[in-house]
């Protein structure tokens, strides 16, 4: 019997992203389904009653929610094509990683894209700061797990999507050759990895939704 495996996702969400290149990588066909978060699905509010947020795993009938958690279920599920290292202790710091990256690394470039002047100034420099502990888990790597793609370089694959989209918002580098380095290149090595590649949403028209929400939250 054919497995059934659903994605809900929104067409620019960092998230629903995470998810798509999981499955992908893991060679799992599924069916993506795009929501309209401004007018959500009944399907989206039965099988995520709690928070009504995408991304949604249904699998088998069975819905999973939130990124992560969702991450962990598709390793758990697919054995084939891992995503995180065997080792105990190597789990652990990846999953650490995965977590500083929601916890501290999202917030404080999200930010610096919200504010302005001196305010802005120093969220950049402690997005900076966050970032330089990533750098440092990169050096002498292609990967935060080595050669190849794991559940860190999926969690923070949003860098190297939203970052260029931010920079060129709010006119200021971020990420660069001089300060990050190791990190710059990772994120030209994830871009370039085929099934990463062709799932990216449309630079422009990321540029014009995150443009008009900055706009909206500035003008608050």
């Amino acid at each position: 019997m054919a497995e059934e495996v659903k994605l809900l996702k929104s067409w620019s969400s960092r998230f629903g992203l995470r998810i798509v290149w999981a499955l992908k990588l893991k060679g799992i066909q599924y069916d993506s389904i795009d929501e309209d978060l401004s007018n959500k699905s009944p399907s989206l509010l039965h099988y995520n009653p709690v928070y009504k947020k995408i991304p949604v795993l249904v699998h088998n009938g069975k819905p999973i929610s939130e990124s992560l958690v969702i991450l962990e279920y598709i390793e758990d599920t697919w054995n084939h094509n891992p995503l995180l290292p065997q080792d105990p202790y190597h789990r652990a710091t990846a999953r650490f990683w995965v977590k500083f990256g929601d916890d501290k690394v999202l917030p404080s470039i999200w930010s610096a894209f919200l504010k302005q002047g001196k305010e802005q100034a120093d969220a950049i420099d402690e997005a900076i700061e966050n970032l330089k502990l990533l750098e440092e888990q990169l050096k002498g790597k292609k990967f935060f797990g080595g050669e190849e793609i794991g559940l860190v370089d999926l969690a923070l694959g949003w860098l190297a999507n939203l970052v260029p989209v931010i920079e060129e918002i709010i006119g200021m580098k971020i990420i660069d050759e001089e300060r990050l380095p190791s990190l710059l290149a990772w994120m030209h090595e994830f871009s370039q990895v085929a099934i990463i590649k062709e799932s990216w949403p449309p630079h422009d028209k990321l540029i014009v939704k995150y443009q008009d929400h900055r706009d909206l939250h500035l003008a608050k």
